[in-house]
């Protein structure tokens, strides 16, 4: 690993190294430089803070805790795994934390609509809770393959009053959604904000996004020193865009004793064209404004791409995660489709917790590592949201 300390990044053009930026049409540069001008401004009061810790402690349920899957650890044998449980949020998932942030950014730049795009829903289901929150109109694109999968959570989206617009273009999943929110949005970006749901877009928004999930690091890093006298060994996440995984990595990025591991989805299998592993597959492009590696033909354009979970099938990544794999401070594997299955019963079955078909790739990396530790090493698994949007899914796919 190179000698780094990993200090304040992006610079202050939003580059992550070579990676972010903003490529975008010269009419929306003003209207982006305002945005992260307004987060600067706002994100050091003591207003701001003031309020979203609140909101974290009384509405969210933060902080969230750190549980030992000693039964799953057991049957596996080998390292003992630890869950940071960011399903136990309110909404479900970690989504929650940066849409907090980004609903009271809005309102306070007087946006009269939050326009967002959602993949396995969750993102949609935490910025429609914000916005009804603070009292801002939402719209959330959303694939139609999406929609089908993940009923439960439109429903709730239905629920909470946001207006939903089904995207059929395309493969009808979660790139197609962004770009069909990102249409929208480009109509009056003056009096609407496009609240993105990762650590992608252009700058600011890998920076924002990742400080308001940064939360899940300081909590975690804490937590676990507390409780075992030390640092994991491992922590690991799941990365389709990346915010959970930046939200757990950040603040372990200068502790070079401890491993650190993105997991992406193989689909079908690298060997195939049916999987979403960017940062393994990929090549250096752009994609919605911002540079990072990207699944892409050999004009540049992104291809289709596919993951059994919703969320993590998109062909670009955080560019934050694009440096971070240059440098060498976090590697990133694979888990297939099958894995993940298997790792979404064995957590139902072994600890009575359903994790969301996301979480659940974390999940197989972390329980095919476990067997080859001993058993005084540790992995820590971000647990990024529960699997009752899956279930159903999950429930005829296995033909339960």
């Amino acid at each position: 690993m190179s000698e780094v300390n990993f200090g304040p990044m992006p610079d202050k053009d939003g580059y992550f190294g070579e990676y972010g930026g903003q490529i975008i049409p010269p009419e929306l540069k003003q209207v982006m430089d305002d945005i992260n001008d307004a987060y600067q401004e706002i994100k050091e009061t003591a207003e701001f803070k003031d309020e979203l810790d609140m909101l974290f402690a009384t509405y969210v349920g933060r902080p969230s805790p750190i549980y030992h899957a000693k039964r799953l650890s057991d049957k596996i044998g080998g390292a003992q795994i630890y869950l940071k449980r960011e399903d136990l949020n309110h909404t479900g998932a970690h989504k929650i934390n940066h849409c907090l942030g980004e609903a009271l950014l809005a309102k306070h730049m007087n946006k009269t609509k939050v326009i967002a795009e959602t993949g396995a829903g969750q993102h949609g289901v935490a910025l429609a809770t914000a916005c009804a929150l603070v009292g801002i109109p939402c719209e959330i694109h959303m694939g139609q393959v999406d929609i089908e999968k993940e009923a439960p959570n439109v429903t709730k989206m239905k629920i909470l009053g946001c207006k939903l617009v089904p995207v059929t273009r395309g493969t009808a999943t979660l790139k197609d959604a962004v770009d069909s929110a990102f249409e929208e949005y480009l109509k009056d970006p003056v009096n609407t904000i496009y609240a993105i749901g990762s650590v992608v877009g252009p700058h600011p928004f890998p920076k924002m996004v990742r400080d308001f999930q940064s939360v899940i690091g300081r909590e975690a890093r804490a937590q676990f020193l507390d409780s075992n006298g030390k640092l994991p060994n491992y922590i690991t996440a799941c990365v389709g865009g990346g915010s959970n995984a930046m939200g757990l990595f950040t603040e372990f990025l200068n502790d070079s004793d401890v491993g650190i591991v993105g997991v992406e989805p193989a689909g079908m299998g690298l060997d195939t064209d049916m999987h979403s592993a960017t940062m393994t597959k990929g090549s250096k492009g752009a994609i919605h404004g911002f540079k990072c590696y990207v699944l892409q033909d050999e004009q540049g354009e992104p291809l289709p791409v596919h993951s059994i979970a919703s969320g993590l099938d998109y062909p670009g990544v955080g560019p934050q995660h694009c440096l971070l794999k240059d440098l060498g401070r976090v590697e990133y594997e694979t888990a297939t489709d099958e894995e993940c299955l298997n790792a979404f019963m064995q957590l139902s079955q072994v600890e009575g917790i359903i994790p969301a078909l996301e979480s659940s790739h974390a999940v197989a990396w972390a329980m095919k590592k476990a067997a080859t530790l001993s058993p005084d090493q540790t992995i820590l698994v971000n647990l990024s949201g529960r699997g009752d949007k899956d279930a159903d899914y999950v429930a005829e796919k296995l033909g339960l």
